[in-house]
């Protein structure tokens, strides 16, 4: 009998995009392909970015772009996320004070909510989401607010912003700004948060969602606090380094180079004990034999690990093999 594939046992999937399913302005190689499959087999597609630097509209447009079919219903943004969650606390026709994109400030205004980007006392709350032109100034009124109570609402935390040209600052470098200059913290609508989850679970009417991810704590973490099952493709900002010590709260359950991942035997994406390789654990070491899939062996390398409990390891081989792929794992 033929082992069913990663995709069989989910009814939609929570897909990430910076990293993920493109990089800037390029695909990532094979996501084309396999969000088709995955489609074509009746599985609900929802793009859930924490990116709220564009609209639900363009970021469908660029998809569509880049080859994927994409309509604005299958996307969700933490833009639309951070709205709900003003909208939830706030009166209708509240002063909010905006920092970000004219995208951000139409999610909030859609909502019945008052938009400024100046600092005044009747400015209620604060919602920060990226945008490549936030500067000082900014920074300066969003602080006057919050230091004068106004609620604090972030898309999001990510430090960083993968594009085709590398990692850059991301939203959350920016936080951390206003942060240390306030001393609060924000409220979180994107990943790890809930609501921008929520949001995409409910838009896809999913029962079995599997989130898809870069980043252990955006999207791993996100599925974890969501109390569902991930996917981490080593396609944008998590290194195999990082997943092997990665804390409980961080471990995905399935681990693939790329998309591709979704259309293969669950067994060949799964993490646990790998057939063609060893894997002893003595204190904080682990020791490698055998040979086969550098990413088998990382599979495998976690799932002995995490089971001793995880953490800081040294990882040593045993032989050339596993020597080679510990190189192109750049673990040891």
């Amino acid at each position: 009998m033929t082992e069913p594939d990663l995709l069989a046992a989910y009814d939609a999937l929570l897909l990430d995009l910076d990293g993920t399913v493109y990089r800037g302005g390029e695909a990532v190689p094979g996501a084309v392909e396999a969000i088709k499959a995955s489609r074509d087999r009746g599985a609900g597609i929802r793009y859930v970015t924490n990116n709220a630097s564009r609209k639900p509209g363009s970021v469908a447009e660029h998809l569509n772009e880049l080859g994927f079919q994409a309509s604005v219903e299958e996307v969700s943004t933490s833009s639309q996320a951070a709205a709900a969650v003003l909208a939830e606390r706030l009166d209708r026709g509240a002063l909010v004070l905006i920092i970000g994109t004219p995208a951000l400030t139409d999610e909030v205004e859609a909502l019945g909510l008052t938009s400024t980007r100046v600092f005044s006392p009747e400015v209620a709350a604060v919602v920060q989401g990226h945008s490549p032109d936030t500067g000082w100034r900014d920074l300066a009124e969003a602080a006057l607010a919050i230091r004068n109570g106004a609620l604090w609402v972030a898309c999001n935390v990510d430090a960083t912003l993968p594009t085709e040209r590398g990692l850059l600052p991301g939203n959350g470098s920016m936080v951390t700004a206003l942060r240390a200059a306030t001393d609060v913290e924000p409220v979180v609508a994107g990943k790890p948060a809930r609501p921008l989850m929520d949001q995409a679970i409910r838009s896809a009417g999913a029962r079995r969602p599997l989130v898809v991810g870069d980043r252990l704590d955006t999207d791993i973490l996100g599925a974890t606090n969501a109390e569902l099952d991930a996917l981490l493709v080593l396609t944008g900002v998590a290194t195999p380094g990082q997943v092997l010590e990665a804390p409980a709260e961080l471990r995905p359950r399935f681990l693939a180079a790329d998309l591709s991942g979704l259309l293969v035997p669950v067994s060949e994406v799964e993490i646990a004990k790998q057939p063609d390789w060893d894997v002893q654990v003595d204190d904080d070491t682990l020791t490698v034999t055998g040979s086969g899939d550098p990413l088998a062996l990382l599979r495998g390398l976690c799932a002995a690990w995490w089971q001793a409990g995880g953490g800081p390891v040294t990882v040593r081989a045993g032989d050339d093999a596993s020597m080679a792929a510990l190189a192109e794992l750049n673990i040891g």
